[in-house]
C-alpha cells in the first residue's frame, strides 16, 4: 500500500490546475467558501446524534447535554460566510452579464441552474429511499428524522436562491437597513412578547446583512482594514452583550429543548456573530491570498470548491449511511448510536469523522457530475475556482 501511494504522483493535476486559474482571479474567495463548506459538514457532523433506543432512532445533540460545548458552534456556524461570498459573487456576476449584454432572465436561469440541478436528484433519491424504508416497515418516526436531517438544510438553498435573485435590488443596499429591521423584529418579538411568527421576517432580513457586505466587496469596498476591525469587535462585543446581558443562547446553532434558537429563525445575535465573523475574514484576505499562491493549496481548495453543492447536499446523507450500517451489522456503537451525553461520546465522534468523510467522497463520486452538468465547457470555474483541465465545466 505504501509503494503504491508513493506511486500516485498528483503533480501534474495541481500543476493544471494552477495554471487554468486566471492570475486576475481573487483566490481567497474560494478559500473562504471552502472554509464555510467544510463548517457547516463538520458542525453537523460534530453536533448532531442519532441515538438507537428500543429498535427506532432520534435526534440528539452533544449541546443538549454538555452546554459548555457552546463555543465549538462559534467555529462551525459558518453561514454569514456563505453569504458574504454570495453577494460578492452573485454581485460582480450580475454586472460583468450585464456588461456582456446578457439580460437579467439569462443571467438567473444560469444561476439557478448550477443551484437546483444538484438539488433535484438528492431530491428524488430520497424520495425513493423514503419510500423503501417505509415499505420495509422502518419506524415511520425514524424515517421522518432521517429524512428531516437531509431536508433541513435545504431552507439555505431556498434563502440564498431568493437573495441572488434579487440581486439587482439589493446590490447597492446598505447592510444598516436590513440590520436595523432585525432589530427592530426582535425587539418586538422578544422584548414587547410580539407575535413569534415575526420572526420569520429575520430569514430574510438576517441573512441579506452579510449578502449586502458581499456586494459591497464586489464593488471595490470593504478593502481599508479599519472595516473590517470595525466589524470584527463590533460584531464581537455586540453579540457577548445579547449573550450575557439579554438571554440570547451562547449556541449560535439551534439546540433540541431549547427555548430560543439562534438560527431557527435568525436572531439579532446571530446576525452580529456573522458581522463579526465577516470582518475576521476581511482581514484575513491578504494572509489567505499569499498562502493560495502555493499550487498544492490552491488545488485543495478549487477541487472542494468544484464539489461544493455536492458537498453540501450530501454530508447528511454519508452519515446517515455509516450511521445505519454499522447498526445493521454491529448494534449500537459508542460516538455514532449513544447518547452524547459526555466526553467519551465526543472522543468517540471524533474518530468517526473519517469515516463520514469518505462515504462523503462515495457520494462525490456518484453524484458530482450532476453538479456541472449543462453548463458549458470551460477552463475555468466560475468564482475564482479553476477547472479540472481540459474538459471540466463551469460551476
Amino acid at each position: 500500500m505504501g509503494d503504491l501511494v508513493r506511486r500516485i504522483d498528483v503533480r501534474p493535476l495541481v500543476r493544471r490546475i494552477y495554471e487554468a486559474t486566471p492570475r486576475d482571479r481573487d483566490r481567497a474567495v474560494g478559500a473562504l467558501r471552502a472554509f464555510a463548506i467544510l463548517g457547516v459538514v463538520c458542525g453537523h457532523w460534530l453536533v448532531t446524534a442519532l441515538v438507537a433506543d428500543s429498535g427506532t432512532v432520534r435526534g440528539a445533540s452533544p449541546l443538549q447535554h454538555m452546554p459548555r460545548l457552546a463555543p465549538v458552534s462559534w467555529v462551525f456556524q459558518t453561514l454569514a460566510l456563505f453569504f458574504l461570498v454570495g453577494g460578492q459573487v452573485g454581485a460582480k456576476g450580475y454586472a460583468s452579464a450585464r456588461a456582456r449584454g446578457e439580460s437579467y432572465g439569462f443571467w438567473l436561469r444560469v444561476r439557478m441552474g448550477r443551484l437546483f440541478r444538484p438539488v433535484a436528484v438528492v431530491t428524488a433519491v430520497w424520495a425513493v429511499a423514503t419510500g423503501v424504508m417505509l415499505a420495509s416497515g422502518v419506524d415511520e418516526g425514524s424515517v421522518r428524522v432521517l429524512a428531516g436531517l437531509v431536508w433541513s438544510p435545504l431552507w439555505f438553498l431556498l434563502v440564498f436562491a431568493a437573495l441572488t435573485a434579487a440581486t439587482p435590488l439589493v446590490a447597492r443596499l446598505h447592510p444598516l437597513w436590513p440590520l436595523a429591521v432585525v432589530l427592530y423584529v426582535d425587539l418586538f418579538r422578544l422584548g414587547l412578547d410580539g407575535p413569534a411568527g415575526l420572526g420569520w421576517i429575520n430569514v430574510a432580513a438576517g441573512w441579506l446583512v452579510p449578502y449586502c457586505l458581499g456586494a459591497a466587496w464586489a464593488r471595490g469596498g470593504l478593502r481599508d482594514r479599519r472595516t473590517g476591525w470595525v466589524l470584527l469587535t463590533g460584531g464581537a462585543a455586540a453579540t457577548a452583550g445579547l449573550v450575557l446581558l439579554a438571554g440570547y443562547p451562547a449556541s449560535m446553532v439551534g439546540v433540541p429543548g431549547g427555548a430560543l434558537s439562534n438560527l431557527d429563525p435568525p436572531t439579532l445575535a446571530a446576525v452580529t456573530f456573522g458581522l463579526a465573523q465577516c470582518g475576521a475574514a476581511l482581514l484575513l484576505l491578504g494572509r489567505l491570498r499569499r498562502v493560495l499562491t502555493r499550487p498544492a493549496v490552491w488545488a485543495a481548495v478549487a477541487l472542494l470548491n468544484l464539489s461544493a453543492m455536492t458537498v453540501f447536499l450530501w454530508h447528511q446523507t454519508a452519515m446517515i449511511v455509516v450511521t445505519s450500517t454499522a447498526l445493521f451489522l454491529h448494534g449500537p456503537l459508542a460516538g455514532l448510536h449513544t447518547v452524547p451525553d459526555g466526553p467519551g461520546w465526543v472522543l468517540a465522534r471524533l474518530a468517526w469523522l473519517p469515516v463520514f468523510a469518505l462515504a462523503l467522497l462515495v457520494c462525490r463520486a456518484a453524484f458530482g457530475a450532476y453538479e456541472q452538468r449543462g453548463t458549458g465547457s470551460s477552463t475555468v470555474v466560475r468564482s475564482g475556482s479553476p477547472a479540472r483541465a481540459p474538459e471540466s465545466r463551469r460551476v
